[in-house]
């Protein structure tokens, strides 16, 4: 059902069975999949790309103009996947020449008044409680989990299945699979209630235990974890996949245990 007092552009690409409801606003250049549920007082602008099935609460803006001054108007969009829930008061930037794109992937909660700046790509399956800001440039991946006030800065990149605990202040990047809190934050451990929810073995969680007792626990610099690390026989893709998250950080990686 679409409210004859939502403002709708002539243009914009409406899919079926989608609600849209009273006083929200669809600009042109918009694509809205089939079984969107859009609440009142929704604003959504041009390069929006919403998905199917996705349940948008009010007062959400999306795909707005960047908060960058190096913006120059460029042509830029907003990436929304299947399934996702965006609850009241979220806003998300649309990108800039950076990434061309800001991106929330399939099955993603957004709770209230979360803000995704502009060029971050955000996984499947990410959880982000209330109040917490994403600023540009950002890459969190699948599965991760940020509890409510978390502040995370500009380039960051938070791994697959990482969970960020409340009020955190993000300055650097935190690996995969991992707990990160404390002020600085820091390692608090393996996510394991976590992994073995999304169903990884025992042997799955010990060889990742492993890992960062390498890295965090047993070396008192990442420097000197990486190197160990690199030399032990630890036959698991996880070992790899954590040495490359590490090897690709711009913004260097979480303390360790403090």
């Amino acid at each position: 059902m679409i409210s004859k007092l939502a403002n709708i552009d002539s243009n914009a690409l409406i899919g079926k069975d989608v609600t849209i409801s009273s006083f929200s606003t669809i600009y042109n250049d918009v694509e809205i999949g089939d079984g969107t549920d859009i609440g009142p007082n929704v604003t959504i602008y041009p390069g929006a790309r919403i998905g199917k099935n996705c349940k948008i609460f009010p007062g959400a803006v999306i795909s707005a103009i960047p908060q960058d001054l190096k913006f120059k108007g460029e042509y830029s969009t907003t990436e929304i996947g299947d399934n996702t829930v965006i609850r009241e008061g979220v806003t998300i930037h649309r990108g800039t020449v950076d990434r061309n794109k800001t991106v929330i992937g399939k099955n993603c909660l957004l709770m209230c008044y979360v803000h995704i700046g502009h060029d971050c790509l955000i996984g499947d399956h990410v959880v982000i409680a209330n109040t917490c800001n994403i600023a540009g440039h950002c890459t969190i991946g699948d599965w991760a989990i940020i509890e409510g006030m978390v502040g995370v800065q500009q380039f960051v990149n938070i791994g697959t299945h990482a969970f960020v605990a409340g009020m955190s202040r993000v300055r650097k990047d935190v690996p995969p699979y991992i707990r990160a809190a404390r002020e600085p934050l820091s390692y608090a451990g393996v996510n394991s209630i976590g992994l073995r929810r999304r169903g990884l073995t025992d042997n799955d969680i010990k060889d990742i235990e492993n890992i960062y007792r390498i890295l965090f626990i047993m070396n008192n610099s990442i420097s000197k974890g990486l190197e160990q690390l690199q030399n032990e026989d630890i036959k698991s893709s996880y070992k790899q996949e954590v040495l490359d998250f590490i090897k690709k950080s711009d913004k260097g990686i979480i303390k360790g245990l403090i």
